[in-house]
């Protein structure tokens, strides 16, 4: 099957998709640390979440498959989910 791609902010409020444990997908965004756009492998586990910040900026945290260890983002990002 193909490539299924969701543009988010909050990807269970736009598109009614919910990333389930164990579900691998590649997340693009704006890095600020790297200064450019990067994307990386992940996986949701159950330690991953979407959610809001006091600053009421929309995150989500992840587990990248790349460097190993949780990742969280805050910047309109897309995600690929191959199924």
């Amino acid at each position: 099957m193909g490539t299924i791609s969701y543009i988010v902010p909050y990807i269970t409020e736009r598109y009614n998709m919910k990333l389930e444990i164990g579900d691998e997908f590649r997340i693009t965004y704006f890095a600020k640390k790297h200064d450019k756009t990067i994307t990386r492998k992940g996986v949701w586990t159950e330690k991953c979440k979407e959610w809001v910040s006091k600053a009421n900026k929309k995150l989500i945290t992840y587990w990248d498959m790349d460097a190993q260890g949780f990742r969280t983002c805050s910047s309109n990002y897309v995600i690929s989910v191959r199924g």
